[in-house]
């Protein structure tokens, strides 16, 4: 009988994005799925099946998934609410952790979450901003650090995205499972827009924020927030979200800096989607890096390079995510993305709550 790899994983929620992060884990030799979590048997026999994976590793019980020896670390895609709760559970019975965001829908959860960490250092954890991995994402972050764009003075990332609740999927219009529209997918512009400004060696430390309460369809809570962060170097951030919309995703980017500028636009064809200039890189001159035609070639990215606006799950970096974690657990060093090092970013969503409800600025940490 062939050895298993190393490192067993049990999965907790085989949804749409589920799937397909079981779907990455099959793919490689050095982990494999020893248990799935799913409360409907049905749901996890047919996700087994159409991953060809043995249904006997379906596990009705999260805490007998979590007893069993052969789960070294444990990923979550169950509902938002449950985050917070199986998060800990599974620090609780050593076990390393991949959590979808938002990584808690309580505060009082986040924060256990930081003590358990700081208590078991030993332990990977990380929160799926997989916006991070995208190729553009990458490359703005390497262009931040070498300094083509000198000091960021001003920067905003908008995420726009619907949220399907037709049919069987109203659920998500529960203020319980949401939690805060902000774990909703603007948090993954907020890690975006932090990430570029921690390369910039540059931290928040305060935030304003608005809402606005009239949405178009039944969500609990609002959906659409406008957030102004304050950083640490004078720079100024802002990003607008918003799930309650219908005309797939509009994602945003505009920075500028004393020495170059960059403008991101899901909405222009391909070649036109992003432009930049850099008195360091580009002589100063605007170009469109995934315009051959008309930029020079040194200022050409790869034709490969992937913008964070497909919409397509599959499409998504899920392999990327996935190979961090699992590269993380196998050299014993943290995610930029674990709840340590990504509490900026939960905690800035914390704080436009705050900020929204009170009607002022909110001055971080917390």
């Amino acid at each position: 009988m062939e050895k298993k790899s190393d490192i067993g994983i049990g999965f907790v929620g085989a949804g749409w994005m589920g799937a397909t992060l079981m779907q990455r884990i099959i793919e490689r030799s050095d982990c494999h799925i020893a248990a799935l979590h799913q409360r409907s048997a049905k749901n996890a026999e047919q996700a087994l099946e159409a991953l060809g994976l043995d249904s006997q590793i379906h596990t009705p019980d999260f805490d007998s998934m979590l007893a069993n020896p052969e789960v070294n670390a444990v990923f979550l895609c169950s509902p938002n609410s449950s985050h917070g709760p199986q998060s800990l559970a599974a620090m609780e019975a050593g076990k390393h952790v991949f959590c979808e965001k938002p990584c808690a829908t309580t505060y009082e959860d986040f924060l256990k979450q930081l003590q358990l960490a700081k208590a078991k250092p030993e332990l990977i954890t990380y929160v799926n901003y997989l916006m991070n991995f995208d190729t553009m994402e990458e490359r703005i972050v390497n262009m931040v650090k070498g300094g083509d764009f000198g000091t960021i003075t001003q920067i905003q990332v908008n995420y726009r995205h619907p949220i399907n609740i037709a049919g069987d999927k109203a659920w998500k219009l529960s203020e319980e499972v949401m939690g805060d529209a902000i774990g909703m997918g603007i948090i993954h512009a907020l890690s975006v827009m932090l990430n570029v400004m921690a390369a910039n060696e540059s931290y928040p430390v305060s935030v304003f924020a608005t809402c606005n309460e009239n949405s178009t369809r039944g969500f609990e809570v609002p959906a659409i927030y406008n957030i102004q962060i304050s950083f640490s170097n004078g720079a100024t951030g802002f990003c607008f979200g918003n799930v309650d919309q219908a005309n797939g995703y509009d994602a945003y980017h505009n920075i500028h800096g004393t020495e170059g500028g960059l403008i991101f636009d899901s909405y222009l064809d391909r070649p036109n989607k992003i432009r930049l200039w850099s008195n360091t890189s580009t002589e100063g001159q605007w170009v469109h890096p995934l315009d051959p035609e008309r930029c020079p070639p040194a200022y050409r990215w790869p034709e490969k390079t992937t913008t964070p606006d497909s919409g397509d799950v599959m499409e998504h970096q899920t392999g990327a995510c996935v190979e961090h974690f699992i590269n993380c657990i196998q050299t014993g060093k943290q995610s930029f993305l674990s709840f340590e090092n990504s509490a900026p970013t939960a905690e800035i969503g914390w704080a436009a709550l705050q900020s929204s409800r009170k009607g002022k600025p909110v001055s971080l940490p917390l």
